[in-house]
């Protein structure tokens, strides 16, 4: 009798299955999640960058960048709250089964590669402020902040919901004041970026807002596969349009009062040591964790198409160790190439929407047939990939021009479709 009785499921991250509708969650869950995957110190960095448009020129990019990354996050979060499919297992429909370990290891390189970097970048300026010399003392600071990170990634959704709700309103309060301060000891929004240098077009804006969070945003589904449907839509264009774009204001109003480089430096000059150090905390947790989450299932999916299917939660604590280890050398010398690899993965994300779009029933059923290399997908992705290195100024010596994530995934899906990809599926 009890052979008869079905196993319970006991997977919560479900690495290799679709999340059925009793494992989904409401608005509120979803919205403090993405806001705090969103709530992002590059993005704040981005910000103090933007600095160098004037008053008109930084709204511009701002509204218009952040318009374009809601709308591609928000197509992205749709599609995983109505298949219930995270990011590799949707890369298996488009690529393959097998074909998906290169948007797999594209993606856990990168959010992997971050976390590392974001290890340090709390580190160093901990170290800075407390006069702490010695890189035993860094290293102590870095294994501390990489155990507590990887440990709510480890933990699921639920852990990073809750590091979520207590960071969310911290950033919000305190960055939210830091800009304030600013605007008012600097004379107001126009005055404050009066000093502009003018180093920055506003096209060139765009593509930094785009470029600051499209490789996060491509792991959307990770996350929207546990809501349900209209709240995944709209928790995830409010956090990437309305959410993201905070985090410019925040660094770029106080960057342009200040006119230092680093949000870090930027809030200590302003007398806000210990909001400093907080916000940096809080956003560097609330991103990290999120992108150790997501680069385990794409090392899980990895060690299931080599044959030895490892789920999630093993995975989170490998992640964890390669950051923490490779944590200092990523952030001296590893920023330029997880920058590269960003503009490889816009094309995935419009592949997999368009595949949806094109194909429904064939992500809404778990008995179809799936091929093991897809190389329309493939060869789509890197031509997409090549198009935005070439774009964003990595493969020319001295040429970049527009917006390099959008040139890449319309070749993409130009490539895409010529080599067949609206064809039906094999059922």
């Amino acid at each position: 009798m009890e052979a008869n009785v079905k196993k319970e499921h006991v997977d919560i991250d479900y690495t290799f299955e679709r999340i059925p509708e009793s494992g989904r969650k409401g608005f509120w869950s979803m919205f403090v999640i993405m806001l705090g995957f969103t709530f992002f110190s590059a993005s704040m960095w981005t910000g103090v960058s933007l600095a160098q448009l004037d008053a008109t020129g930084f709204l511009l990019a701002v509204l218009l960048g952040g318009a374009i990354l809601g709308v591609y996050t928000g197509f992205l979060g749709y599609v995983g709250a109505k298949t219930g499919l995270n990011f590799d297992l949707l890369c298996h429909r488009v690529f393959g089964s097998k074909g998906s370990c290169l948007p797999s290891l594209m993606i856990a390189l990168t959010q992997i590669g971050w976390t590392g970097v974001g290890f340090a970048m709390f580190a160093f300026p901990l170290a800075d402020v407390f006069g702490w010399s010695g890189t035993g003392m860094l290293w102590l600071m870095n294994i501390i902040i990489g155990i507590a990170i990887t440990t709510s990634a480890y933990f699921g959704v639920k852990g990073l919901e809750i590091v979520s709700w207590v960071s969310v309103p911290l950033i919000a309060l305190l960055g939210g004041y830091a800009m304030i301060k600013a605007l008012v000891d600097g004379g107001g929004f126009a005055a404050v970026f009066a000093k502009s240098t003018g180093g920055l077009t506003v096209v060139q804006g765009i593509g930094l807002v785009i470029g600051s969070f499209v490789s996060g945003g491509t792991a959307t589904p990770n996350f929207t596969r546990f809501s349900k449907l209209k709240p995944a839509v709209w928790t995830t264009v409010i956090a990437f349009f309305i959410g993201n774009s905070l985090m410019f204001f925040f660094g770029g109003v106080a960057g342009a009062f200040t006119g230092k480089d680093d949000i870090f430096y930027v809030m200590a000059a302003m007398g806000l040591m210990l909001p400093a150090i907080l916000v940096l905390g809080a956003n560097i947790w609330t991103t990290n964790d999120n992108g150790l989450y997501t680069g385990a299932l794409g090392l899980s999916n990895i060690s299931a198409a080599l044959g030895h299917p490892i789920r999630k939660r093993p995975m989170v604590i490998i992640a964890g160790i390669i950051a923490i280890v490779t944590a200092f050398w990523l952030y001296n010398n590893f920023v330029s190439w997880l920058n590269i690899l960003n503009c490889t993965l816009p094309p995935i994300g419009a592949l997999i929407v368009a595949d949806f779009f094109t194909h429904k029933e064939y992500y809404m059923s778990d008995k179809v047939k799936i091929g093991s290399v897809h190389w329309n997908a493939i060869i789509a992705e890197i031509c997409g990939s090549l198009t935005g290195m070439l774009f964003g100024g990595y493969l020319v010596k001295g040429f970049s021009w527009g917006v390099p994530s959008i040139f890449a995934m319309a070749v993409a899906l130009i490539v895409y479709f010529a080599a067949g990809g609206g064809k039906p599926k094999e059922a």
